[in-house]
């Protein structure tokens, strides 16, 4: 793949926590943001999944992701994941977009892709851990919403990022962007089954 792919390029000390001239030489700032993209991918791969409802969608975002950052560095260390979460988000709005547009001129409805966990999976426990925290049903809820209420409810409330670093990318306030996720959070809590009755069933999915 893309990342494992490597290119020399000229060394940039400030971006290394721990540079060792000895032991270092040979690592590049592309090997070093490789090594921090494969760090952070199960946490973009959470949002993804979040945001889109589909393992195979949110592994291609999570790959766009680590495209742009190849062809983008923003430079520094201090908030990479940061970075990086703010670039998936946009890549799933965009996404959200597409289907909604596509929804609106076809027939039928979108129904989230379970998490199946085969013998092979060389991560079993981190689709596990995804399973556990996101029901199939409350993904029917999430894409009943607009595709920006989505993104300020999922970024918000289940990762925690502040409000004005969410508005950008949904191009409003921060307190517009507070107000989608109020509303989100709302219909959430009207529409989603109860948490342990929905994660028992994913968990039956999971672990077929």
């Amino acid at each position: 793949g893309a990342i494992g792919r490597r290119c020399h390029m000229p060394r940039t000390r400030s971006v290394f926590s721990s540079y060792d001239p000895e032991h270092d030489d040979d690592v590049t700032r592309r090997d070093w943001l490789a090594e921090e993209f494969e760090r952070h991918r199960g946490h973009l791969r959470a949002v993804g999944y979040r945001m889109l409802g589909s393992v195979s969608e949110a592994e291609d975002a999570v790959q766009e992701a680590w495209l742009r950052l190849d062809r983008n560095d923003p430079g520094g260390t201090d908030d990479l994941r940061g970075w990086l979460t703010v670039v998936v988000s946009r890549i799933c709005l965009d996404a959200l977009r597409r289907r909604k547009a596509r929804k609106e001129q076809l027939a039928g409805s979108w129904l989230p892709e379970p998490i199946v966990r085969t013998s092979t999976d060389p991560e079993p426990e981190r689709d596990t851990l995804m399973a556990d925290s996101v029901g199939l049903a409350l993904l029917v809820v999430l894409e009943s919403l607009s595709p920006a209420e989505r993104l300020a409810f999922v970024l918000h409330d289940v990762f925690g990022v502040p409000f004005d670093e969410i508005a950008p990318v949904v191009e409003r306030s921060p307190a517009a962007t507070r107000q989608l996720a109020s509303r989100a959070r709302r219909r959430v809590r009207a529409e989603a089954p109860e948490p342990d009755a929905d994660l028992a069933v994913q968990r039956r999915v999971v672990d077929a």
